[in-house]
């Protein structure tokens, strides 16, 4: 038994009675935080995420997914790496946030549409923010400034972009090819029932196959609206049913997200009354200081790891930090996701054979690669203080601590961090091929 096996479990169970017991020594803050956690859930993301829930399962059921798949696919292949299909999970992601992108690439994967390294590729891009929350909670609701959406959406999507170009380096080519055999040519088998774990035909009819061959003569358009009405066609749900199911398959998982939401912020107020959040704040506070950074971003880095809300509320109510330093921070958070999503997303990853430590690692780097990229983006959008509202706010961030010199050093920074993410997929990738060679066995 592998060591982290055996001493894994008794590990846990010592974190959650230590846990409980910071728990049960300050009741009062643990029921205020849990209210809190209520609070946020109910007013912000029940109301933003659920309909998207509720939406997705719809367009899969209708076949959407093969309709934009088939549209998608020469652009997805050659710059993500993953098949077309994978352009309606990005899409609806962006729209939609996270952790929606996740449980979609469940879906194809169940379906057998892609690979592991494939969904792994997938899922680590499509883990976004939706444009609701990042204009309406953190633009509006926590900065009270609309007009830095424009900043915030173009670093939080940008990363997204950047993301996903260096994840298509992300696994082998030999480990694709070992599972590529196994996808369904059929084009209705990728949408599935949504509330139920019927399985569904990867048999096409004669007929279909013909009229298949012949739309792709046709044109790409032709060819996706025929995988649609395929698509549709094997689903034969009627359009009540179809609601049904996805009603509850999205309940289940609003309720799981909620759940997740309270329990961090419970864990959190523990561990602040605790004092072991002392140090925690203490090094982050040194490394915005290194970085050249206000320290009084402290508190929105480091709920921010814990909660995506609560780090950018408290990026929102900095004091003593310019507003571009406080997008930024917000950028950050919103790119990492807090553990609060990485718990969602591995609750989601679960039943399938895709890793977390992929995940893990672009979420780091994408939170990065967002902060700098609001930093750089800041001038380019906003202009030089011909609005009011940020005419006084280039006068203490631009001068005298920010130059060229910097923005430069920025751009080269930024550079860096691309070129040590490749070498970093790289060696990844080569390190995976050396743990099979020396295991004997080909990795799953």
């Amino acid at each position: 038994m592998p060591l982290y096996r055996r001493y894994s479990l008794p590990l846990l169970i010592l974190m959650l009675l230590f846990l409980f017991i910071l728990m049960a020594a300050h009741p009062q803050s643990s029921l205020n935080a849990g209210l809190r956690g209520l609070a946020i859930w109910w007013d912000v993301l029940f109301p933003s995420l659920f309909p998207f829930f509720v939406i997705s399962e719809l367009l899969l059921g209708f076949g959407i997914v093969h309709f934009i798949g088939t549209l998608l696919d020469p652009l997805m292949q050659p710059l993500f790496r993953v098949p077309g299909c994978g352009g309606f999970v990005a899409a609806v992601s962006c729209a939609s946030g996270y952790p929606i992108g996740a449980k979609l690439t469940v879906k194809l994967w169940e379906q057998k549409w892609i690979t592991r390294i494939e969904g792994e590729r997938l899922v680590a891009f499509t883990t976004s923010s939706d444009p609701i929350f990042l204009i309406g909670a953190v633009s509006v609701g926590f900065f009270h400034q609309p007009e830095i959406a424009v900043v915030l959406g173009a670093a939080h999507y940008g990363g997204v972009l950047i993301i996903g170009l260096l994840m298509r380096f992300h696994g082998s080519r030999s480990g694709d090819a070992d599972t590529h055999g196994n996808r369904p040519q059929s084009a209705a088998t990728a949408a599935g029932h949504t509330g139920q774990p019927t399985p569904t035909s990867l048999a096409v009819a004669p007929n279909a196959k013909l009229d298949a061959s012949s739309a792709q003569r046709r044109g790409r358009l032709r060819q996706a609206l025929f995988a649609m009405h395929t698509a549709r066609l094997e689903d034969g749900r009627p359009f009540g049913e179809l609601l049904r199911q996805a009603i509850a398959s999205s309940l289940r998982l609003i309720i799981v997200v909620g759940g997740l939401v309270v329990f961090f912020c419970v864990i959190l107020e523990a561990l602040t009354n605790s004092g072991l959040m002392s140090g925690l704040r203490l090094l982050t506070a040194s490394l915005l200081s290194a970085c050249g950074l206000p320290p009084t971003l402290t508190d929105s880095i480091v709920g921010g790891i814990f909660e995506v809300t609560l780090g950018a509320q408290a990026a929102g109510e900095a004091i003593g930090a310019a507003l571009p330093f406080k997008v930024a921070a917000a950028a950050f958070v919103l790119s990492w996701g807090g553990l609060s999503v990485h718990a969602q997303v591995a609750s989601i990853l679960n039943t399938t054979n895709l890793r977390y430590l992929p995940f893990l690692l672009a979420r780091a780097a994408h939170g990065i690669i967002s902060a700098l990229l609001a930093l750089v983006l800041w001038r380019p959008l906003m202009g030089w203080g011909s609005s009011p509202v940020f005419s006084p706010i280039y006068v203490i961030i631009w001068s005298p601590g920010f130059s060229s010199t910097v923005l430069w050093q920025s751009l080269l920074f930024l550079t860096c961090l691309l070129i040590a993410m490749l070498c970093l997929s790289w060696l990844s990738a080569g390190t995976s091929r050396l743990f099979a060679r020396l295991r004997g066995a080909p990795r799953k």
